[in-house]
């Protein structure tokens, strides 16, 4: 940190940020930083604005100290919150004008608005984007390259990379024209670079790099690249938002792959990115906390660029910034949650598209969105337009699909293919109800046609329950509201493009929010509606449970009921369920209720797990044991045994005599096998359809019974 100390004592100290305590104070002009490289950077800034000025005045300070100072940004400047959506990106680009940036990288979010009009920004700007692995009919859609050199004599070479999701995460029909190569294509144009920067004489190789660390983006992450391209000095990234906290923790705390040093500064110009090459080409990287800095004695946010933020943001106030309507309750849109499971804010956005499209007259048996275009929480109090903007920043617009049911399952199955690590895929739903298994293995054996995506060979994680109320059905055609970039394939749900009825009502997704709000709410979102999550959507974990299995409803309700759990990851379902398991599950059935004395059996100790549940079987009359004395806890439960426990807790429950009439074992062949004592349960169990036999005419009485079959005639005595 020698570099970063020396100029510390100059003219600021980031006490959170370096944990030292050293006076702060302005940049002192006698002292001289000649012969320093600094990369000042930003990534995915979604319209933070007010932040700019400070990135202006420390690009000034640095320049004033005597370093040669390049401000670069890698990507998703353009959209994000109003302030920067509603101009489509040109706000940002007057702010980064006026900051005086160097170099800036596309991410995903600049092609939201379309390819011509990031043509137009780009002839606004500096001297362009920089894309090398961008291909506009095949030909580069962007400046590969820049070479900067200092007045120091230093080289330093700048290469750009653009996340290959851009080909699932923007609009498809925005994108049309445009390759984004990526895997072991991206890695060879990488090294390409490299090697032409390096014949050019560069001293320092830096990438810019719109391409995250998150799990989902493997193998398109900046790690991977790194692992795959020798050369690169610096790779300053973006895309997953995060720090360079972050980045030090899945680098083993060195903020280096493959020799290359790895930073990246979080989102929304919390952090200013610091990278300080010495004359002797050691290099640091920092992250400035930008609240913090902008207390600094001696450090004032730029007066021309704050003015000019804050005419933008006055703007917006004055146009979106009336409330219309109140919340209750927090509207829950913060990445993390929307890209891994259900959330209340979710619920409502796809209430609202259900109840919109219903009002045009064809009945709609679902909705679906994509977590990943939900990008803001909304705080209870007061809701104004610019809130509803904010959470959906993309301009999108209603769509209606009619698909299969196959199809739909193939969606949600490739949409929640790494959860519980985030996808923006990530379902949010209305009208359909379905359970997740995280467990289970997604299976594929490719990419959907130009998507970073996999199509689903197998149905391993995904059970739909309902879609419109009524009972799933694979072969069934169900009409589906989302928004137009899901209908035109986008993300993960390239299925919805075999629909043969698919359209575009026109209708913007942020107004039909808004008039769900203040129709159908009357403009409170109340408690009592959106509180919580409603329940759509279910979770379980299971590695030895996929949703093809026989057994899939019985576990997902047995373990959602909380009647049986699994364990270190798996449900076990063939191994066999012993008898203390069974009264255990009874005893959660019955609530758990007290019990007056301890155990009676000689092999059930006071303390064992099963103890009350056993001894509320024994005062109800639900277990004789298996004599006197025992009741044999760990001996593996018998078909028979579980007849009879079913049948002894159905009397325990109805207080009333449980009649049978006639004889049903004489339906199979080893009927007679039944012992005397399970005669009568076992020929109530069959009559109530618990038990059904072996598939081979067979009881197998004695025959043990398994988890999955126990969980099956669980669901089944409790559906009855």
């Amino acid at each position: 940190m020698k570099a970063w100390n020396k100029f510390l004592s100059l003219f600021l100290t980031l006490i959170m940020v370096l944990a030292l305590a050293v006076p702060a104070g302005a940049v002192e002009s006698e002292k001289d930083l000649t012969g320093y490289t600094v990369i000042l950077h930003t990534n995915d800034v979604h319209g933070a604005i007010d932040g700019y000025a400070s990135v202006t005045a420390l690009k000034e300070q640095y320049t004033a100290a005597g370093a040669s100072v390049y401000l670069v940004d890698v990507g998703d400047f353009s959209q994000g919150d109003p302030a920067v959506s509603l101009s489509q990106g040109k706000n940002a680009i007057d702010l980064m004008n006026l900051a005086r940036y160097d170099l800036a990288v596309p991410g995903n979010h600049e092609f939201d608005y379309g390819f011509d009009n990031l043509k137009d920004l780009q002839n606004q700007a500096w001297p362009g984007f920089l894309a090398a692995n961008v291909l506009y009919d095949s030909n580069p859609a962007f400046t590969p390259n820049r070479i900067c050199t200092t007045p120091a004599g230093v080289k330093v070479g700048f290469f750009g990379l653009a996340t290959p999701e851009t080909a699932t995460k923007a609009h498809p029909a925005k994108i049309q024209g445009l390759t984004f190569l990526g895997g072991q294509e991206m890695y060879d144009c990488a090294q390409a670079q490299v090697e032409l920067l390096k014949a050019e004489g560069c001293d320092v190789i830096v990438c810019l790099g719109h391409l995250g660390i998150d799990p989902g983006s493997a193998p398109n992450r900046s790690i991977d690249l790194l692992e795959h391209v020798d050369g690169i000095d610096l790779f300053i990234d973006g895309h997953s938002h995060s720090t360079l906290a972050d980045v030090q923790s899945v680098t083993n705390e060195s903020a280096t792959v493959n020799g290359a040093l790895l930073t990246s500064t979080g989102s929304k110009l919390k952090n200013i990115g610091v990278v300080e090459i010495a004359p002797d080409g050691t290099m640091e990287a920092l992250n400035l906390d930008t609240a913090q800095l902008q207390t600094q004695e001696g450090f004032t946010p730029d007066a021309a660029t704050a003015q000019w933020a804050a005419g933008i943001q006055a703007e917006i106030d004055a146009q979106y910034g009336v409330p219309f309507a109140t919340t209750q309750v927090t509207l829950q849109g913060e990445t993390l949650q929307v890209r891994t499971g259900e959330t209340n804010l979710g619920d409502l956005i796809a209430d609202a598209m259900v109840w919109q499209a219903n009002l045009l007259g064809e009945p709609i048996d679902g909705a679906i969105l994509n977590g990943g275009g939900i990008r803001a929480t909304i705080l209870a109090g007061e809701i104004t337009r610019r809130d509803i903007q904010t959470v959906l920043p993309f301009g999108n617009t209603l769509y209606m699909v009619k698909v299969t049911g196959a199809d739909l399952l193939e969606a949600l199955e490739a949409s929640t293919y790494c959860t519980p690590d985030p996808t923006g895929a990530f379902p949010q739903v209305s009208g359909i109800t379905f359970t997740l298994n995280t467990g289970a293995p997604f299976s594929a054996q490719e990419n959907y046609p130009s998507s970073t995506y996999q199509k689903p060979d197998a149905i391993n994680r995904v059970t739909i329950h309902t879609v419109g109320g009524q009972l799933f059905d694979p072969k069934e055609t169900y009409t589906i509201v989302t928004n137009d970039y899901l209908g035109a394939g986008g993300d993960s749900y390239y299925s919805f493009t075999d629909s043969p009825v698919g359209y575009d009502l026109g209708l913007p997704l942020d107004e039909v929010v808004i008039d769900y709000i203040t129709s159908q709410l009357k403009g409170v979102v109340a408690e009592s509606d959106y509180g919580q999550a409603q329940g759509r959507i279910a979770t379980i974990s299971y590695r030895d449970v996929k949703a093809s299995d026989w057994f899939i409803n019985p576990v997902i309700f047995v373990t959602r009921s909380g009647l049986m759990q699994g364990s270190d990851g798996a449900f076990y379902p063939n191994d066999n369920l012993t008898r203390a398991m069974m009264v255990t599950v009874l005893y959660r059935m019955a609530g758990q209720p007290e019990v007056s004395a301890p155990p009676v059996f000689l092999d059930v100790d006071d303390n064992a797990w099963y103890a009350d549940a056993v001894a509320w079987a024994y005062e109800e009359n639900i277990t004789k044991g298996t004599d006197t004395l025992h009741f044999s806890p760990d001996q593996p439960l018998t078909r028979e045994q579980l007849a009879t426990f079913f049948y002894r807790f159905a009397d325990y429950e109805r207080f009333d005599e449980i009649v049978v009439e006639g004889d049903n074992l004489t339906d199979f062949t080893d009927g007679n096998q039944v012992s005397d004592f399970a005669r009568t349960a076992m020929n109530w169990a069959i009559a109530e359809g618990l038990i059904t036999g072996m598939g081979d005419n067979t009881l197998a009485p004695q025959g043990t019974a398994t988890r999955a079959q126990v969980a099956t005639i669980l669901m089944r005595y409790v559906s009855e």
